[in-house]
């Protein structure tokens, strides 16, 4: 137990959640990294932090699963005695991307339980958690962060399934800024753009030409898992204490509507 805020990272071990770990831990947080399976990687994060003086809980967890959900908070106090910041991150894409017409549904649920029940639902018990913890004065002004994607927006017709998880993270952060309001708990939602890392590693080629030589976005560079961490960072800091219910869009200015 100690004073430093405690922050709980979904999907913590690789990509954008090991970028968002990894600025946590330089602003001063110590950081339970969940975890599905790549526990090797998991254990290079723990080490990082670190190495960037905080303190590191390594937790495998299945967000999907009620009862993995359940310990993953339940360790988070037990470790650390505090919850000051949860960023529900993790996420799939689909194993095969198939068109519209011809999507199976095993597909779509597994993207549903993973990618929008189970935040759904984590935030529903951080949440709780949180509440209880400012009414006994161990935490002020926790906060969680909901990692979404332009896929909230964007039509790709070829993964549907991503894209309907998505866009129901995105009413998911509205919902509970809306409730929270009320216990001092400010909810923000950030939207990545095309960021590099493994997950977009099978679409690269496509991607550079989409960016480098037809201007897809505006700033033309890939995105990084740290553009994503600082975002998380502003708001763990307390830089939009009037602020809820944001979305902050990490995407080289993709979201930009021009002629």
């Amino acid at each position: 137990m100690n004073g430093r805020p405690v922050a709980v990272v979904t999907g913590g071990s690789r990509g954008i959640g090991r970028g968002i770990v990894l600025s946590l831990a330089g602003a001063g947080y110590d950081v339970v990294v969940n975890y599905a399976s790549n526990a090797d990687a998991a254990r290079e994060v723990g080490k990082e932090v670190e190495a960037r003086g905080g303190r590191a809980h390594l937790v495998r967890a299945d967000v999907s699963q009620r009862t993995d959900r359940r310990e993953l908070i339940d360790q988070t106090v037990a470790t650390f005695g505090r919850l000051d910041l949860l960023v529900s991150n993790a996420g799939v894409a689909p194993t095969v991307r198939a068109d519209l017409l011809e999507a199976e549904e095993e597909s779509f649920d597994r993207l549903i339980e993973i990618n929008l029940k189970g935040p759904y639902f984590l935030v529903q018990l951080a949440a709780r958690t949180m509440i209880e913890q400012q009414a006994a004065g161990i935490v002020s002004n926790p906060k969680i962060v909901i990692v979404s994607s332009i896929s909230a927006y964007t039509a790709s017709v070829n993964r549907g399934d991503y894209c309907v998880s998505k866009a129901g993270l995105a009413m998911t952060a509205q919902l509970y800024a809306t409730r929270l309001a009320e216990h001092g708990i400010n909810v923000y939602e950030i939207r990545p753009g095309i960021i590099e890392t493994d997950m977009t590693g099978g679409v690269k080629d496509r991607y550079d030409d989409l960016i480098f030589n037809q201007g897809l976005t505006p700033i033309r560079r890939w995105g990084q898992p740290e553009d994503v961490g600082r975002a998380v960072v502003a708001v763990a800091t307390d830089l939009l204490p009037f602020s809820t219910g944001q979305i902050i869009d990490v995407d080289g200015g993709f979201h930009l509507r021009t002629l």
